[in-house]
């Protein structure tokens, strides 16, 4: 499942595929590493902004189960909907995967659930937005994993540094693959 969605977005790249219709997925070493945060606690609820086809949702829903978690994930585009659905059901995972269909700016404003991970891989203008509506259902030590922090810089490098600055977390930008920031609820 996880070879094919590799091959379909590398295709994609490949024939310049505008980015609004790619899935736009994260790379595999990142997979593995959201994986491995999700897979590392009993019990973990984890919420993803932004689910696009569902391949970092596979491999949050993965780790989730490891230990009895559940992946929330938000998708607005109707189409990455309908992918998404269909690649968490190959893949094994609708026990532990629920899509949200809809803006995730409208979605977050009316929340009441608390997780513990929050994945950020929306539009990048909107991730000053986003944090700010997501931080209220994380309790302390849940921890925010943005990324295409480095790949971005122009446009989320005052995302990390507001991050970095902020005395109620504890924040910090891991260089892998497009760049992560790594974000620990203080208080």
């Amino acid at each position: 499942m996880l070879a094919r969605l590799e091959a379909e977005d590398a295709a994609e790249r490949e024939a310049g595929v505008a980015a609004a219709h790619r899935s736009r997925q994260v790379a595999a070493t990142t997979g593995r590493f959201l994986f491995a945060l999700a897979a590392s606690q009993a019990g973990v609820e984890v919420l993803e902004i932004g689910g696009s086809r569902g391949y970092s949702s596979i491999w949050l829903a993965s780790g989730a189960r490891v230990l009895g978690g559940a992946l929330t994930s938000l998708e607005v585009d109707p189409v990455k909907c309908e992918a998404w659905r269909a690649n968490v059901a190959d893949a094994g995972l609708e026990e532990w995967a629920e899509l949200v269909e809809g803006d995730a700016h409208a979605t977050l404003a009316v929340a009441r659930d608390t997780f513990d991970i929050v994945f950020l891989d929306a539009e990048k203008d909107d991730y000053e937005p986003l944090f700010a509506l997501a931080r209220p259902l994380l309790e302390p030590g849940g921890l925010v994993v943005a990324d295409n922090v480095l790949s971005h810089a122009e446009t989320l490098g005052a995302y990390s540094a507001a991050r970095q600055a902020d005395p109620t977390l504890s924040s910090v930008t891991v260089p892998l693959d497009r760049g992560l920031e790594l974000s620990v609820i203080l208080g």
